[in-house]
């Protein structure tokens, strides 16, 4: 996968539209009943961004990360202001020989849930706990796969939890720059659709 290692802008980030999008099949029945199946197991996000431009140096800085990313090319880093944290996920539990744990986070919501890999951690806010005890050192974070090793593996039993910010790795969804000149020094760009990259 071609991926550049840099974060979206994130003051246009905060002011975007959209979330996590679903693929379901619906199939009506001349009865009135209804057939539903879901062709994903996981969610994938979408988002628009045109709703976060608020000034001109923004679009500036907008259209020069578009070129730089070559449109759909390459991928990029993108901090969902609406869902970009994870606090005590357990991630694993020790067997006394295992020393990877790759990042997760669950969702849970009565019966249901579903577990989302996280490969883009934020550098500098990850915090590991063994058996609910913080782990200040003896282990490393690889940024960009989400994989947390320990120097050495937890014993078994210890429960393994994190602390964590993270972003989605996503690329544009258009090829396309579609700039309105609305007057001298103010332009307007209506749609700019980015969608989450599966890993």
């Amino acid at each position: 996968m071609t991926f550049h290692e840099i974060s979206f802008p994130s003051d246009i980030a905060y002011g975007a539209t959209g979330g996590p999008e679903y693929l379901t099949t619906v199939v009506s029945m001349a009865s009135g009943h209804e057939q539903r199946n879901a062709n994903w197991s996981a969610a994938r996000g979408k988002w628009n961004v045109a709703s976060g431009l608020k000034h001109q140096a923004q679009l500036n800085t907008l259209i020069a990360f578009f070129r730089a990313r070559k449109g759909r090319a390459f991928g990029f880093r993108f901090k969902d202001w609406t869902d970009y944290r994870a606090t005590a996920q357990p991630i694993g539990v020790g067997d006394g020989a295992n020393i990877t744990f790759q990042l997760v986070k669950t969702y849970t919501s009565g019966a249901g849930n579903e577990t989302r890999t996280i490969t883009k951690p934020v550098l500098g806010t990850v915090k590991p706990y063994l058996a609910g005890v913080l782990q200040p050192s003896g282990w490393s974070i690889n940024t960009a796969t989400g994989v947390l090793t320990f120097t050495v593996a937890p014993a078994h039993g210890v429960a393994v939890t994190v602390d964590f910010d993270f972003d989605v790795p996503v690329r544009f969804d258009t090829d396309s720059m579609a700039v309105t000149i609305e007057q001298i020094d103010l332009h307007q760009w209506s749609d700019i659709p980015i969608i989450e990259i599966r890993v």
